[in-house]
């Protein structure tokens, strides 16, 4: 008996299309995060633009969100993979409350878990395009650490992602105190979210502030910070540059 093999039509899901995909570069993305540790918990601000590209699509973008009782997560990057990631996290809490036992998951754990998630999506090729600020407070203990897209991961009391980094973390290691008060903890975060709005093009003036304490998590309307534009090196900033630009 001879078989023939069957062709199959081109639009067919077994054709080439449904070879696995890669994301090759992000497409709506958000910027820095930064967060601190205060006397009480921890302190993290985020704005809420979304950049498609270079153009400021959208500007009502939430990139804080509560994980159980005792952490909370800041993103950078990719706002699908961001989602995609609170899609892992729900299961994950969803299972560690069906043991019912009295226990919950911590920062430590949940952090130890992205960590995880991150590199092992790396070491597909296939990484998720984010970069991670994870904070909490259990039984006392402060915990803040940041996870990149390839899972290089740490710990500190101040973090920071994306422009942040380079520019907020200079102010953060000069002003930065283990007994900072929450008033002085928010107006050290608006004094570095206003820098990255000055210097940031994909910044925007509409930011959100998230506090975790041991008695639960907040986080504030959005609000915009008073800015000044009038400095010198604003007016005219090519003046005294070396080069066609």
């Amino acid at each position: 008996m001879n078989f023939m093999a069957s062709k199959q039509p081109e639009n067919s899901l077994l054709g080439p299309e449904a070879d696995s995909q890669r994301t090759l570069y992000p497409y709506v993305t958000g910027t820095s995060v930064v967060a601190l540790k205060y006397k009480d918990g921890i302190l993290m601000a985020a704005d809420m633009g979304g950049s498609y590209g270079s153009t400021l699509r959208y500007k009502n973008v939430e990139r804080m969100k509560a994980i159980g009782k005792h952490s909370l997560l800041g993103a950078s990057g990719e706002i699908s993979d961001f989602q995609e990631i609170l899609r892992y996290l729900d299961d994950l809490i969803l299972y560690d409350n069906m043991w019912d036992d009295g226990n919950s998951l911590g920062p430590k754990e949940v952090h130890n878990y992205l960590t995880r998630v991150m590199y092992n999506r790396r070491n597909k090729f296939n990484p998720l395009w984010n970069s991670l600020v994870l904070g909490g407070i259990k039984n006392g203990q402060k915990y803040l650490g940041t996870v990149s897209m390839i899972g290089v991961n740490f710990e500190d009391d101040h973090v920071a992602t994306g422009f942040g980094n380079h520019l907020a973390r200079p102010i953060l290691r000069q002003e930065w105190h283990e007994n900072l008060s929450f008033e002085d903890g928010v107006k050290l975060l608006e004094k570095c979210m206003r820098v990255l709005l000055y210097r940031d093009r994909s910044a925007i003036n509409k930011l959100q502030i998230a506090k975790i304490t041991e008695e639960g998590m907040t986080i504030s309307q959005p609000y915009s910070l008073k800015t000044y534009w009038e400095f010198s090196a604003f007016e005219n900033p090519t003046q005294g540059a070396v080069g066609s630009w």
